[in-house]
């Protein structure tokens, strides 16, 4: 018994307790076990970690695996995983080298996704591409985030071709997974001395340039290749972006014609049965582009889409059917897994905060004293040192497998590493993790005392973000609690904060979660802002029962719960908000405080600053829960309770409150080591990089719950890729809209049977409801842009200010421009003294940014012709494509931007210089700091919209009305550019832009501007201007798909 608590013991394994071959149980059993039986034990020795290098190779008999490390030329065993549907997963002894396969010949990865088993064949999914996310407290703690996936078929020949594909793509480059085995052992070893100093990784931090233009604080990835073909994970924009269109069309044809003849197999080319890992890494390039199909200059939509369905017809035989309905969810699950959002480490567990640890290892010293009592340890057989020290990078439970040591709810790979846990090939099995993670630092000034040298202390902060994979899933798809107490969109953020202060080391940690209302609730996906509604089918005694057991839950394992409610308290989110307070005061729980805070009440306008009210309200409770200390190895104070904060959604409102909750217990936990943030009226290091870290965690928790919400690739006014955004085409943006939705509900397909949810029957109910889906339903943009327009005023205007008019127009994303490789539906409010310009995301339904111009600011107006794409007869006609440009002096606009974080207003001061760093290269005062491509979205999207000029410049933004259809509009139908009430008479573009122009006009003369020569006609973009814009290789591509699906 003592021998097996020794580390350096290693017992033989018998003959009869070797791991016997597994046959995967998916393709024969129906009912899917989402959990590893409980009787799953393992000895208790030490097992090593998951191979950061694993050689694949090609042999007659199966799939052979082996790890790969530099030196060690020959192993006592390899895994061979058989050909076939059914396949089997068995350690065999010996190397495997044989005249057939002969591991020079293999080729290396980062690590084993695990085995998707489907319809017509089963693929191992590996990690092709990684990169670094940095260190977790230590250089031997690295954390690797999932950069690319490849798909492999346990299929002899197309296994071959696609380790073949995935060796050459990149042979000449010295990385190991890019290379044969035969030039492995020098390119890892070149890899680890690029990579890796003697002493370990070097953790990524945040450096400023001596540039104070630039701004980005996000860490600096490792460049590692991509193993995959290009397009193997197409990102969410590329299969979620969409344009506005203007094209006349007849909305009853069009979906008539849709619901009968666009169907899921008309997505594909024909192509042989099954496809092969390099043909499924490259889908997005072999896609047939509907939008692009349908520009044409015929006006029958039927025809149009006819004409692309023969080009390609639904396949003949089941098989086929099989093998494209395989091909689709095989990407799909590697886009899953290769958008940016998993994050894995190979030698220690990251689903578990640390005090989590903390806590397991007070738990197992409970029961070591136990057993010391009958039989003596020795000191160096203990956990840890008995004088009361700690390790905060120590883990309970080290000699089990890392998989047996991770949080479950948070291992979002553990059915699909099912077969490899049977076999017991533990050091196969790689937890994945779905989330965020960042490590930055800073410095703060600080008063030297004795031992310490310098002005500034340097602090390291990361933050840690935990996605469940309970109730998983998608925006519209997945609201509230399931039967199991499980929300959805359940998110443990664990911020860390170390600092040294007089030779001491303190460590921080702070924990918050954010979930679902905990009550039985839907919201339809085929609105732009629909309802919230309690699900009718659940009676009150339900819904009770279900908070109660999701609060016993979170109690139990974080400590008393406040319950932080940031949604409405009266509009569409009242009745939600009403139903959780009452079942609250019901259920009378002594660890579940309930607290309301109306958000969009309390901040109108975007006053974020407002929150501060929230946070002294909750004073007590700060001083209630603490937060982790370890001070020299010594425990100071642990966290004694958690805040649960929620909106609806659990995204934009969720995180700015946590963000305002997690920068007062930043400066609490410094103030506790006599180190305080100086307030000098600007913004400091300290604050750059605390919003730069949540604004990057508000994005990446958006993107994976919301980033393909039902109308994301509806709705999302980004531009278009394939012809810069610029072509408005009425059947092209309902063939978009069409197809977003299909991979909506696909994609939540994929996740349920990804995680072990579903069987294969989950393809066959979705495939038919789809079917039965009537396409006018999810089309009803006119009620989405007068939602726009309502949630602008509601959240911009303040209170008393006058609305005249509210349209949505297309415009660039960047100001001062008018031509732009991006564009966007922008939402342009008119009051009685000010004129906004709204950036409004579709997707999330929020304001991400908004600009107040004063009317007496307005110099002057231009309307004319606004073409932008002369490839159409519609789109040169002057009448249907018509806008106009509004200048203004800017030293009285006020810009705000929703930043995830507190502080939200654009600061056109320069801010002060790093410390440390010289200040001879500041900037002119009033020019927005220019973010380095690595930087977040956010960061981008401020460089390019921001005004860059000085104050009292003028500044003017460029604007194109929607397509009007005048026969559409007489009848009264649903459309896709439904007019507003002041343009009701307009019949074509060029009449809307003077009716706007006319109302722009009178309310700046009503406040005595206006005059004299204030509107001018002349083109925005003339036909001129477009055809010089049009690339030849644009019209050479444009002419090319034209050939290839219309046939001329």
């Amino acid at each position: 018994m003592k021998r097996l608590f020794y580390k350096g013991f290693k017992p033989p394994i018998p003959e009869d307790q070797r791991p016997v071959p597994f046959a995967s149980p998916r393709s024969t059993n129906p009912v899917a076990q989402t959990h590893l039986p409980p009787k799953y034990t393992v000895q208790p020795v030490p097992h090593p970690c998951p191979h950061e290098h694993i050689a694949l190779l090609v042999a007659p008999h199966g799939l052979l695996i082996r790890p790969h490390a530099t030196g060690v030329k020959r192993w006592e065993s390899h895994v061979r995983i058989s050909w076939g549907k059914e396949y089997q997963v068995e350690e065999v002894p010996g190397d495997g080298e044989s005249e057939d396969a002969r591991w020079i010949d293999s080729v290396v990865v980062y690590g084993i996704v695990g085995i998707l088993s489907l319809s017509s064949a089963s693929y191992l999914l590996v990690i092709s591409a990684r990169s670094e996310a940095g260190a977790f407290l230590s250089p031997t703690h690295p954390v690797y985030g999932v950069k690319g996936v490849t798909s492999i078929p346990l299929v002899e020949d197309l296994a071959r071709i696609a380790l073949n594909t995935l060796a050459s793509r990149h042979s000449a480059t010295a990385r190991p997974s890019l290379l044969h085995s035969d030039t492995v052992n020098s390119a890892a070893e070149s890899e680890d001395d690029a990579r890796e100093p003697v002493d370990g990784v070097t953790p990524p931090r945040v450096t400023f340039s001596e540039d104070q233009q630039v701004k980005l604080l996000t860490p600096l990835s490792s460049r590692e290749f991509d193993l995959s073909r290009e397009g193997a994970t197409p990102s969410t924009e590329s299969s979620g972006e969409s344009t506005p269109s203007s094209d006349p069309f007849d909305p009853t044809a069009v979906a008539k014609t849709l619901a009968n003849r666009l169907s899921f197999w008309t997505k594909f080319p024909k192509r042989q049965w099954p496809a092969t890992a390099s043909e499924t890494s490259s889908l997005s390039d072999e896609r047939v582009s509907v939008d692009t199909a349908t520009e044409q200059e015929s006006g029958d939509p039927g025809e149009a889409i006819d004409s692309v369905l023969a080009i390609d017809q639904a396949p003949g035989t089941v098989e086929e059917k099989h093998s494209q309905l395989d091909e689709r969810v095989v990407r799909e699950c590697m886009r899953e897994f290769s958008k940016g959002s998993m994050y894995f480490a190979y030698n220690f567990d990251i689903t578990r905060s640390l005090q989590h640890k903390q806590e397991q290892i007070a738990h197992t010293k409970k029961q070591n004293a136990l057993l010391a009592n009958l039989i003596p340890l020795e000191e160096n057989q203990r956990l840890s040192p008995s004088d009361g020290k700690v390790d905060y990078l120590a883990e309970a439970h080290q000699t089990l497998p890392l998989w047996r040591r991770v949080d479950r709810q948070f291992w979002w790979n553990e059915w699909l590493s099912k077969p490899f846990v049977d076999a017991g090939l533990h050091s196969y099995v790689l937890p994945i993790m779905q989330g965020y993670y960042q490590v930055s630092s800073f410095d703060i000034p600080r008063e030297p005392v004795e031992g310490e040298s310098g002005d500034f202390a340097r602090v390291e902060y990361i933050v840690v973000s935990r996605r469940s994979r309970n109730r998983a899933g998608l925006r519209y798809q997945r609201r509230g609690i399931d039967d199991d107490a499980h929300v959805a969109n359940f998110v443990e953020t664990e911020t860390i904060v170390r600092v040294e202060r007089e030779g001491i080391s303190n460590l921080f940690s702070y924990v918050q979660m954010r979930g679902s209302i905990p009550l039985f609730w839907t919201q339809s996906g085929y609105s732009l802002k629909p309802a919230p509604m309690l699900s009718p089918e659940r009676t009150p005694d339900q819904n009770l029962g279900a908070i109660k057991r999701h609060f016993e839950k979170t109690v139990s394992r974080y400590g008393p719960n406040t319950a932080v409610n940031l949604a409405e308290q009266q509009g569409k989110e009242g009745v939600i908000t009403a139903a959780y307070r009452d079942y609250m005061a019901e259920l009378k729980a002594k660890d579940a405080q309930y607290v309301e805070y109306d958000f969009h009440a309390e901040t109108r306008g975007m006053k974020y600053e407002n929150i501060s009210k929230l946070i002294d309200k909750m004073q007590r409770v700060f001083e209630a829960q603490g937060y982790l200390w370890i001070s020299n190895d010594f425990v100071m104070s642990q966290q004694k309770g958690v805040f649960r904060t929620n909106c609806i959604d659990c995204l934009d409102r969720t995180n700015v409150v946590q963000s305002a909750f997690a920068r007062h217990v930043l400066d609490t936990q410094l103030g506790a080591v006599a180190l305080f943030v100086p307030l000098n009226g600007g913004k400091t290091e300290t604050d750059i990089v605390f919003n730069d870290v949540w604004a990057n965690n508000g994005d990446a928790i958006s993107r994976v719950y919301a980033g393909t919400s039902a109308l994301k690739g509806d709705f999302t006014r980004t531009g278009k890729r394939d012809l810069g955004g610029m072509l408005n085409d009425g059947m092209n943006s309902l063939a978009r809209m069409y197809t977003s939705t299909f991979s909506d509900w696909f994609c939540q397909a994929v996740i349920d049977y990804m995680l072990g949810y579903r069987t294969m029957s989950v393809f066959s109910e979705f495939l038919l409801k789809l079917q039965s889906s009537d396409p006018r339903d999810m089309i009803r943009l006119s009620r989405i842009r007068a939602e726009a327009i309502a949630t602008s005023v509601s959240r911009i205007l303040s209170e008393g200010e006058r609305l005249l008019s509210g349209w949505t127009l297309y415009s660039p994303v960047e100001i001062n421009t008018k031509i732009s490789r991006n564009f966007e539906e922008k939402v342009v409010l008119l009051t009685a003294t000010a004129f906004y310009i709204v950036s409004y995301d579709y997707t999330l339904d929020k304001v991400k940014m908004y600009t107040r111009i004063r009317l007496r600011d307005i110099t002057g107006i231009t309307k004319g012709a606004y073409i932008l794409s002369p490839l159409e007869e519609a789109s040169r006609d002057p009448l249907q494509n018509a806008g106009f440009s509004i200048s203004w002096l800017n030293s009285h606009q006020d810009t705000r931007v929703t930043s995830y974080s507190v502080r939200n207003s654009v600061d056109l001061t320069s801010p002060p210089p790093s410390p440390g760093l010289p200040s001879t290269s500041r900037r002119p005062s009033g020019v927005i700091p220019s973010p380095s491509w690595k930087g977040s979205r956010l960061s981008r999207m401020l460089s390019n919209v921001a005004v860059e000029a000085a104050s009292g410049d003028t500044t003017f933004v460029a604007f194109k009305a929607l397509y009007i259809d005048p026969a559409r509009t007489r009848r009264g139908s649903g459309s896709f550019a439904e007019p507003a009430d002041d343009l009701a008479g307009a019949t074509n573009c060029k009449e809307v832009v003077d009716l706007m122009v006319d109302s722009i006009q009178r309310a700046c003369q009503a406040v005595g501007g206006g005059r004299g020569v204030f509107v001018t006609q002349d083109d925005v973009v003339s036909l001129a201007e477009a055809q010089k814009m049009t690339s030849v290789y644009t019209k050479m591509e444009y002419g090319l798909k034209r050939l290839l699906w219309l046939g001329g």
